[in-house]
């Protein structure tokens, strides 16, 4: 199963934290989790204007479960509380492979939820791929805006999940460019 993922993380520097996450399965499926231990000291004004205002919980309690049975799961807690409950997400698909967008940090940052990258679940594929490859390798240019590029496809469950800079958002758009990388650039 392709599974489409973002992170949200408090800036592109090794003591990055994680923020949120978000994924989407190609069938549909969703994961939505938002940290509550994020290093709030590395906050800029950027990332407190488009990340923590486009957040879905109200961060005053320290845990919230949100979940429509195993298909669709929101969470808000430590890394701790969302690595169970990313397995227990996760756990519904045989085999995994994850997508992502210039996924140099989230890669890192998804394998910290877990410990380390020895510590995913041996299900889950053990090499990401990545969009932006995919763009640079079907001819078109890899800085193109992935709203722009998707449209054509974007679903309704995107414009629900919030706004860019969202990871739900951002996990729903990388699996629209991949659909439309897949479907009309088959072999150039």
């Amino acid at each position: 199963m392709k599974l489409f993922f973002d992170t949200e993380f408090t800036g592109l520097h090794q003591k990055t934290t994680l923020i949120s996450v978000g994924i989407v399965s190609e069938d549909g499926k969703t994961f939505y989790a938002e940290f509550t231990d994020y290093d709030k000291s590395q906050l800029n004004g950027w990332l407190v204007e488009n990340v923590i205002k486009n957040l879905k919980f109200n961060h005053n309690h320290s845990t919230e479960h949100f979940a429509n049975g195993i298909d669709d799961v929101e969470v808000m807690g430590n890394t701790e509380e969302i690595r169970w409950a990313l397995i227990y997400w996760l756990n519904q698909f045989d085999s995994v492979e994850m997508w992502s967008d210039c996924l140099a940090y989230d890669w890192v940052l998804f394998n910290n939820i877990f410990g380390s990258a020895f510590d995913i679940p041996k299900h889950v594929y053990y090499i990401p791929f990545d969009i932006s490859t995919m763009f640079k390798l079907k001819g078109i240019d890899p800085d193109i805006t992935r709203e722009e590029f998707a449209k054509e496809i974007l679903t309704a469950e995107c414009f629900q999940a919030g706004a860019k800079h969202n990871a739900l958002w951002d996990a729903y758009v990388i699996r629209s460019c991949y659909n439309m990388l897949d479907k009309n650039y088959k072999e150039r």
